[in-house]
């Protein structure tokens, strides 16, 4: 089992910032790649972004592209997200969750196997 516990989330005007984290405890981190997902209300979970258990490659979805960057430290145990210019539509809950696929970013909710409870991101215009 891997328990994952995400924070950072809150209420930010559109163009600011917020930094998310997930921090893992259970089975060993670096075991597994890492992504974080997004749903809003009325809507379908989708993918934001993912990294292999090495750090080595990530994936970005087009919508968060340019704005968003994953990143992980395995001695923290912790995955990061960092949200640089918020737009309204990036108003959802945002999970965590990991994969012990680590070699590739899997896009597919279902290839995950742990998740977080999720953290509410709210972007106001």
């Amino acid at each position: 089992q891997v328990q994952l516990v995400e924070s950072g989330g809150g209420l930010v005007q559109a163009g600011g910032s917020l930094r998310l984290s997930c921090v893992a405890s259970g089975r060993t981190f670096s075991n597994y790649a890492m992504g974080w997902f997004r749903q809003a209300p009325g809507k379908e979970r989708e993918f934001v972004a993912g990294i292999t258990s090495s750090g080595g490659s990530t994936s970005y979805a087009d919508s968060v592209k340019g704005r968003f960057t994953i990143s992980r430290d395995n001695v923290k145990a912790t995955t990061y997200l960092q949200m640089n210019s918020l737009k309204p539509e990036d108003t959802a809950v945002y999970y965590c969750a990991a994969d012990r696929n680590r070699g590739t970013v899997r896009v597919g909710s279902v290839a995950y196997d742990y998740w977080g409870q999720g953290t509410q991101v709210t972007v106001s215009s």
